[in-house]
């Protein structure tokens, strides 16, 4: 078994994706009980946070631990945590993430600098946004502003239903306790879309463990740290990244088509219908939307298998996508 590279206080870059690259994260409630599963473990084992990017598919994250036994436990109980909650919600059995996750220490100040670059910008490159303070999901935003999508909430104006939210997120952030999905369906019931954006915004900030004032010490300060990811995209080499198709914006239309399409109240209930008329939803999406089977297989959490050689590519004319043990959809 090949060693994991560690340094002890050096800032360690830490990548995850999942089998066979499904897709994580569907909805603000998944981003957000990952995202507090995060920063409570990260509390528990002493980790130092000094970026995180939550991305359609896969995680980043610049963190610096005491030793390499606390990092793969920090990193294997956010993920066994985050991947139980979604076993429930995506009706899931199997696996999620890949049991290795990808890290690398970046020792010195250059290499520090162009890692947290790259983590910042891995919305931009994969076309979410053009600048990379506009992506909620890199929290770089919430370093400049404690609501920066969402207008100043003042505790007084807001309705019951909001400030009684507001409590209960305090007292689980107190006991040191993630958000749970029937928590955060119960929170933002009764609100409307100010509100609501305004919860998400104070769900952050009540419990990010961000050191921002720490990362800005790479670039001599935050405005710095903000300017330098304007004119350069980073770089990784010390970890293989695997992408498919060149954006990732085509995941957000495929949730409206099928939100529309099925007048579903949650996206989730899509993993509820029989893989036969998953089947028939991915090659009509196909045909009308025009994103590749790669993707939309991603989306739709199917096994995918290259007819040729029996390694995942690119599909082609006489290619199959394998949906499970029993049944296969051939591309014509």
């Amino acid at each position: 078994m090949k060693t994991r590279k560690f340094l002890s206080g050096i800032l360690t870059h830490c990548y995850q994706n999942t089998v066979n690259g499904f897709l994580l994260f569907y909805s603000i409630s998944d981003h957000l009980v990952y995202f507090t599963n995060f920063c409570v473990y990260a509390l528990r084992y002493g980790i130092r946070v000094l970026s995180l990017c939550q991305m359609t598919d896969h995680i980043h994250c610049g963190i610096i631990a005491s030793s390499a036994e606390d990092l793969s436990d920090f990193i294997r109980d956010v993920s066994v945590a985050y991947a139980k909650s979604d076993a429930m919600r995506c009706h899931r059995t199997g696996s999620l993430f890949n049991r290795s996750f990808g890290s690398a220490p970046k020792p010195g100040s250059k290499k520090g600098r162009t890692n947290l670059i790259y983590i910042g910008n891995n919305p931009v490159e994969r076309q979410l946004c053009s600048n990379a303070l506009d992506y909620r999901w890199n929290y770089l935003a919430y370093g400049r502003s404690d609501h920066p999508f969402s207008e100043r909430l003042v505790v007084r104006d807001a309705s019951w239903a909001l400030k009684k939210a507001l409590k209960e997120v305090r007292d689980e952030h107190r006991r040191l306790q993630p958000l749970s999905y029937p928590l955060l369906q119960r929170l933002f019931r009764g609100l409307g879309q100010k509100e609501r954006y305004q919860l998400i915004d104070y769900i952050i900030t009540t419990y990010s463990v961000i050191d921002y004032d720490y990362a800005s010490r790479f670039f001599d300060g935050f405005e710095q740290m903000i300017k330098a990811m304007e004119f350069n995209t980073g770089s990784e080499y010390d970890i293989n990244e695997v992408s498919v198709g060149r954006s990732d914006a085509c995941y957000a239309q495929i949730t409206k088509w099928l939100m529309q399409k099925l007048n579903l109240n949650d996206i989730h209930d899509i993993f509820s219908l029989p893989i036969s008329e998953r089947t028939d939803l991915l090659m009509e999406m196909n045909r009308e939307m025009g994103v590749n089977l790669r993707q939309l297989a991603k989306y739709l959490r199917f096994e995918i298998k290259d007819g040729k050689d029996g390694e995942a590519g690119d599909f082609a004319p006489g290619e199959v996508v394998i949906l499970d043990k029993e049944s296969e959809v051939t591309q014509a």
